[in-house]
């Protein structure tokens, strides 16, 4: 079902649900959450989703954690739609991750759509640096060993859409996780420009995570 492959010196999985997890670390990592994105929306455009994208992305994130039974998780920015997201969670649902992260190093990572400090429990950081790994929001520009997120890539084979990690020698750039969160081509320019000739995609969203040449 999931994928191993080597970034540096690093042993990872890339598992199909988009989530990454690093067994020597017991790190599990997932990118772009975007909870509330749903009452964002509705708070500042007026635009009516259905309002359980929240609930779907959690049941999911804790399907992750049972199964790889990571002792930390890493969420790579914007795990949050904004700043005000938090507050907009149901009880419910804001319970529902609290004991997720109850007993565990929980790192939130800055993102663009939620810099701003956030008043719950875990570390929060800009960057998290590790075992010759850094994590990050934003992929730089002649990073080594760098794991980001951001830009919510996305893969066409066969007629499908596909949510994709891109990997290459330098770096991993992760699926966004979250339920309501679009995404950008892989032969984007903006990616196109990041990931090595030889940069893979490897394909999540079913029951197989499996890697083809990145699109381009």
């Amino acid at each position: 079902m999931s994928l191993t492959f080597r970034l540096a010196d690093a042993t990872l999985i890339a598992r199909p649900s988009g989530a990454l997890f690093w067994p020597d670390q017991g790190v599990l990592c997932v990118s772009d959450l975007h909870l509330g994105k749903s009452e964002r929306m509705a708070r500042r455009a007026g635009t009516l989703l259905p309002p359980y994208e929240t609930r779907e992305t959690l049941a999911r994130l804790e399907a992750e954690v049972e199964a790889t039974g990571a002792r930390r998780v890493i969420c790579l920015g914007d795990s949050f739609d904004d700043a005000a997201s938090l507050d907009g969670l149901e009880e419910g649902d804001r319970l529902w991750l609290t004991r997720m992260i109850a007993g565990r190093d929980w790192i939130w990572i800055a993102g663009n759509h939620d810099a701003g400090p956030l008043e719950i429990a875990g570390s929060h950081r800009a960057e998290v640096h590790l075992a010759g790994l850094v994590f990050r929001h934003i992929a730089q520009t002649g990073a080594q060993g760098e794991v980001s997120g951001h830009y919510h890539p996305k893969a066409r084979l066969a007629g499908k859409v596909w949510r994709c990690f891109l990997a290459d020698r330098q770096r991993l750039i992760l699926p966004a996780f979250g339920t309501y969160t679009g995404g950008l081509w892989s032969h984007d320019p903006a990616l196109s420009g990041l990931m090595q000739p030889d940069a893979l995609a490897i394909l999540a969203g079913g029951a197989v995570a499996r890697a083809i040449p990145m699109p381009r």
